[in-house]
């Protein structure tokens, strides 16, 4: 069978045909061999405690921007992919919101520490701000985030290519309007 044939109506079909024992040892399998699995069934599992998933990427934004050792790669594409592997997995509502603020958290820390970056980098993190503030907004959570998104607009006061302005503008036109 090539790739290209594979489909979900295929996949149905092979595991509509497998017993109960297989499909148990499958799953199994792909637990052992695959991080994002363990990671999915962690937060299906234990939805309560996203603690140890969410720890490890927010470690992997931290270690691209401001590792303990050394200078960032600042990649924007690594820390992204961050968030949105960790988007894949299922978490939470509030643990996503948490990733996407982080992203931008660390990427203020990493500017403020380093100096001015590029416009790029700027619009990497006003993306993700506006995205975050945006599913913040759908999923209800503005008591929760309120404060950290504005702690965020705050800590870009002094960071040029009119960063500092986007941000308030969104903090503004979404939190001062409810």
């Amino acid at each position: 069978m090539k790739n290209k044939d594979l489909s979900i109506t295929t996949l149905k079909k092979y595991l509509k045909g497998a017993s109960h024992e297989q499909l148990v040892s499958e799953i199994a399998e792909l637990f052992s061999r695959f991080e994002p699995v363990r990671d999915y069934y962690q937060t299906k599992l234990a939805p309560e405690d996203t603690s140890t998933v969410i720890k490890k990427y927010k470690a992997i934004i931290k270690d691209e921007f401001l590792p303990a050792r050394g200078y960032g790669e600042a990649r924007l594409s690594v820390a992204r992919k961050a968030v949105m592997d960790y988007k894949k997995i299922g978490p939470p509502p509030t643990s996503l919101a948490d990733l996407m603020l982080y992203y931008v958290e660390i990427g203020v820390g990493y500017t403020n520490a380093y100096g001015d970056i590029n416009e790029a980098f700027y619009n990497s993190m006003e993306t993700m701000y506006l995205r975050a503030v945006e599913f913040i907004v759908k999923h209800n959570l503005e008591d929760v985030f309120e404060a950290r998104c504005e702690q965020i607009v705050e800590d870009t006061q002094n960071i040029g290519w009119g960063f500092h302005d986007t941000l308030n503008e969104i903090y503004n036109d979404t939190f001062k309007s409810w």
